[in-house]
């Protein structure tokens, strides 16, 4: 596994990379479409090859450890043959799943313990379990296990979250070293810097993850309710400290503006619900701005839902169909909708991607945002 650089933004820190797997190589800047449970909501695995244009996506330890359970997918060969994917899988440690789960974990130093939200039977994710669990899944590129701290919270909780996640680190790397994966492929550890919002705490995280020597690194506990420009002010100082040549992770980010505003801080991979659970409800993204497609205007709208993606159902469905489609409850609707914010998404990075080649990312970006932030 090798992350080559191949092109950097003159006007801002935005990089153009490729990331081999032993499941295939991923250009960056990429998105990766998050699969919770093996699954991407109302997407079939062909249509993420074949349309969206996926070239990673995402599983979830804390999901797929409760349903199905590691053993059936130790059974079925690993996460990919289990769900018929044949490209890149990265799995989250589950590390946001137990911060989300506030009134019913403990966190201590051996690990968290925690009631399942499904049968409210007890488990304890430790470093070493969420390790033994990410083999067993078997994803390409896995996550070290650490503490994820609410927004607000005060520097003292964090400066200790922060440690903790440290020698949490510290734990995980020991057993992924003293382990071998069990399907035939390689994998790679990522560690998550922390530290909230304290630019000393992101600062001195930073630093110790990047003296780890990692295959690629993340950066986790942002898009947890801060204001943007705080999470802009800490993906900046973290670059500026993790090393130039690994890859760089930033987790559960965001909205399109997001994405090419931290790609300019020089971020390279990118998850996040939001395409899909916002197409459900009805929100599509285009590129020239964000449509509401439960509004009465697009009912009689025959036109395209976004003629610039190429996208084959953006150029065959009209915005009227599809709101047809959400007034009656069709399930095709959501489908439809989450095809094509998947497919923005990637379009979206892709052609990131060519301006950063092209030496023009920083003026292209000038003129994507404001269209990106209107209201259609």
């Amino acid at each position: 596994m090798a992350f080559t650089l191949e092109k950097t933004d003159a006007h801002s820190k935005a990089r153009a990379g490729l990331l081999q797997t032993d499941h295939g190589a991923i250009q960056t800047p990429i998105f990766m479409p998050v699969g919770t449970a093996g699954t991407v909501k109302a997407v079939h695995q062909h249509e993420l090859k074949k349309d969206v244009g996926a070239q990673i996506i995402l599983g979830n330890t804390y999901h797929l450890y409760l349903r199905p359970g590691t053993h059936i997918l130790q059974e079925a060969g690993g996460l990919h043959r289990f769900m018929g994917w044949d490209g890149p899988i990265l799995t989250d440690s589950g590390g946001y799943q137990v911060f989300s789960l506030a009134d019913r974990r403990k966190i201590k130093e051996a690990g968290a313990t925690f009631s399942s939200h499904i049968d409210g039977s007890k488990h304890l994710f430790s470093p070493e379990v969420v390790m033994e669990i990410q083999r067993k899944i078997g994803a390409d590129i896995i996550m070290a296990f650490d503490e994820c701290t609410p927004y607000p919270c005060d520097e003292k909780y964090a400066r200790n979250s922060m440690h903790l996640t440290h020698r949490w680190l510290d734990r995980c790397i020991t057993h992924f070293d003293q382990t071998e994966p069990l399907y035939g492929h390689q994998q790679m550890l990522f560690p998550i810097v922390q530290g909230s919002v304290y630019p000393d705490l992101r600062k001195q995280s930073a630093e110790y993850i990047a003296s780890k020597g990692a295959a690629g690194n993340a950066i986790g506990g942002l898009s947890v309710g801060e204001p943007a420009e705080d999470m802009y002010a800490m993906t900046e100082l973290v670059c500026n400290i993790l090393p130039a040549d690994k890859p760089r992770y930033l987790m559960g980010v965001g909205t399109p503006v997001n994405l090419l505003e931290c790609i300019a801080l020089g971020i390279d991979m990118f998850d996040c619900v939001m395409p899909t659970r916002n197409a459900r409800n009805g929100m599509l993204f285009t590129s020239e701005g964000i449509i509401n497609i439960r509004n009465r205007k697009w009912r009689t709208d025959f036109s395209a839902i976004d003629p610039n993606s190429g996208l084959y159902t953006d150029q065959h469905h009209s915005k009227a169909y599809l709101a047809h489609l959400f007034m009656t409850g069709e399930m095709l609707g959501s489908q439809l909708a989450s095809l094509h914010n998947l497919h923005f998404y990637l379009w979206l990075v892709k052609e990131a991607r060519q301006h950063i080649i092209a030496g023009d990312f920083a003026s292209w970006k000038a003129g994507m945002v404001p269209r990106l932030q209107n209201r259609l």
